[in-house]
């Protein structure tokens, strides 16, 4: 009713994207609609791009436009380690730290039954045959510390122990900074838990 069916139709299709309601919608489609057309075309060619070529490394499953992504060709990497991640956000996230030099496997979710999110929707048969070669002597399992996340994590350790001389999981707890005053009873269990010998 108030938008030209054209800027109506951009407006809903940019709310169907996560975290965008109708107010940013609406900016987002009233910016696109300022900038000029060479630069708009340049955002539709790039969204055209990444749908046409990323894929699916064949290996660990983090977003690639080759057959296996930079850190698994990557031969400075630690292959006996790999760290298990929901999704590849995450695993960018660790990367961003610049401390893990391992190998990671993206599962693309967590177990989620009430969402209808079991085991065999996600990419856990083929960590399973990756672990076969024997060469993998740790996995970590960082999941976030959700329900969801902690289920999926107890379910692959049940997995993983027979399979692998260690299964660890990153720790939870206090964040740095903050103040314990502030934290819920989850997480300052989840710190006193996890606590590690001062050296």
């Amino acid at each position: 009713m108030y938008y030209a069916k054209p800027l109506a139709r951009l407006i809903g299709e940019l709310e169907k994207l996560p975290g965008i309601g109708p107010k940013s919608a609406q900016r987002l489609a009233f910016h696109l609609l300022s900038v000029p057309r060479e630069e708009a075309q340049m955002l539709a060619d790039a969204i055209v791009q990444v749908k046409e070529s990323i894929r699916l490394c064949r290996e660990c499953f983090n977003f690639t436009d080759r057959e296996l992504c930079e850190i698994c060709s990557d031969p400075r990497r630690e292959r006996s380690v790999i760290c298990i991640v929901a999704e590849v956000r995450d695993l960018i996230a660790i990367e961003k730290t610049g401390h893990f030099r391992g190998l990671y496997h993206v599962l693309h979710g967590v177990i989620a039954p009430m969402e209808g999110i079991g085991p065999e929707q996600l990419k856990i048969r083929e960590l399973l045959e990756r672990l076969k070669s024997g060469t993998v002597k740790e996995v970590i399992l960082a999941f976030n510390p959700t329900v969801e996340g902690d289920a999926t994590a107890m379910y692959l350790a049940g997995l993983l122990r027979p399979l692998v001389p260690e299964v660890t999981q990153v720790a939870h707890g206090l964040p740095i900074g903050g103040d314990m005053d502030y934290a819920d009873q989850a997480t300052l269990i989840q710190a006193i838990a996890g606590r590690r010998k001062v050296t």
